[in-house]
């Protein structure tokens, strides 16, 4: 291994899920790499990536930054006042740190990051989940070195020659979950023998997964099923006293996401791109439920690239009410639809996605 230096690496991406655990996935890559090299994260002041990096080990400044609000609002009114405090605030942390390379992940705190980057000459690469890309990564594609994707199409937005299709880095310890099946229904005091099924609505939530979990309690009993249920932080003091229902576990969020999945026998999920990526890996039966929420309704998107391949199951949030039970209940009735299902995803996975960001990173630090 080439020791010529101690390489300085910061990163940058967060909001959601979505974006910190790539982050995260490519950091720990980079340090078994390098295991004397700097790592630092900006991300943004009071959301999640504040808590979820210091638990992953590394060490994590804060921007004051936001998106812009869709609807009209007087936050938008602060909007420019955060943006030059976080370009300010971003041009004293990279002075002091001094990286060799920046990654960006999405995510407001990627842009003042990356921008700033730009400006000192600090070569960055930018990791793009989605089928449709967030407005921060298409300001920042234009100076950026490498960009990795995980969707076909995207010269659409990015510069041609910049783009690597590599995958979304997924967290450690999903490459081997079916390893874990027995540990892990045990970990989380299931009955063996029983469908579980997994209810995952994104790191934050899903208003209209939970309603209708909340709702079809009784009929998920009458299937013989136990559930494991991410309500997601705003949710979870709504949710949580159906913890005191039998075979029911209400979380507010899922730090064991192996042993989620390893427990899990059928999964419900929104479409994110890094939900599908790593329930491409894990190989369970997805039922996808698509936010309609989303910039050009990617997450439909997403789930149908799966779905078209006879990979997975969709239900759009408008037909829950007509189709779940019916759904539901001819998959859980058929073993061999499971089977299918979870052999078909399992083909889709990109699974050295993580290592081959990391050799573009690697790249980059080499040629300086």
């Amino acid at each position: 291994m080439e020791k010529s230096k101690t390489y300085k690496i910061i990163l940058s991406g967060g909001g959601t899920g979505g974006h910190i655990y790539p982050a995260i996935a490519i950091a720990n890559e980079l340090k078994l790499r390098f295991p004397d090299a700097e790592f630092l994260f900006v991300g943004a002041k009071d959301r999640m990536e504040m808590e979820k990096v210091p638990q992953a080990g590394y060490e994590i400044k804060g921007l004051w930054i936001s998106g812009i609000q869709r609807q009209l609002t007087w936050k938008n009114l602060k909007f420019p006042f955060k943006l030059i405090s976080s370009l300010w605030n971003a041009r004293k942390i990279v002075k002091a740190f001094k990286p060799d390379v920046a990654i960006g992940t999405g995510g407001f705190a990627s842009g003042p990051l990356l921008q700033i980057a730009a400006a000192n000459k600090i070569p960055y690469l930018i990791q793009e989940q989605n089928s449709y890309p967030g407005i921060t990564n298409k300001m920042l594609a234009k100076k950026a070195q490498k960009i990795c994707v995980a969707y076909d199409g995207l010269e659409r937005f990015f510069p041609k020659d910049k783009i690597i299709k590599t995958g979304n880095p997924v967290r450690k310890g999903l490459l081997d979950v079916e390893t874990k099946t027995v540990e892990a229904k045990n970990f989380f005091d299931l009955k063996h023998g029983k469908y579980t099924l997994l209810v995952l609505g994104g790191s934050l939530g899903s208003r209209r997964i939970n309603q209708l979990i909340e709702k079809k309690l009784d009929f998920l009993d009458t299937q013989n099923v136990q559930v494991i249920w991410q309500c997601g932080r705003l949710y979870y003091s709504q949710y949580k006293i159906y913890n005191n229902t039998n075979n029911v576990q209400v979380y507010e969020f899922l730090n064991n996401m192996d042993f989620a999945y390893a427990a899990a026998d059928i999964v419900i999920s929104r479409a994110g791109a890094s939900s599908v990526s790593e329930l491409c890996i894990v190989g369970k039966p997805v039922i996808f439920v698509p936010s309609p929420n989303v910039a050009e309704d990617h997450q439909t998107k997403n789930a149908m690239a799966i779905v078209d391949k006879d990979a997975a199951m969709i239900i759009k949030e408008e037909d829950l009410e007509a189709d779940f039970e019916n759904k539901f209940s001819q998959l859980i009735a058929s073993p061999e639809k499971q089977k299918k299902l979870g052999s078909n995803i399992k083909k889709l996975a990109l699974v050295n996605a993580t290592k081959q960001i990391a050799d573009e990173v690697e790249k980059l630090l080499k040629s300086k």
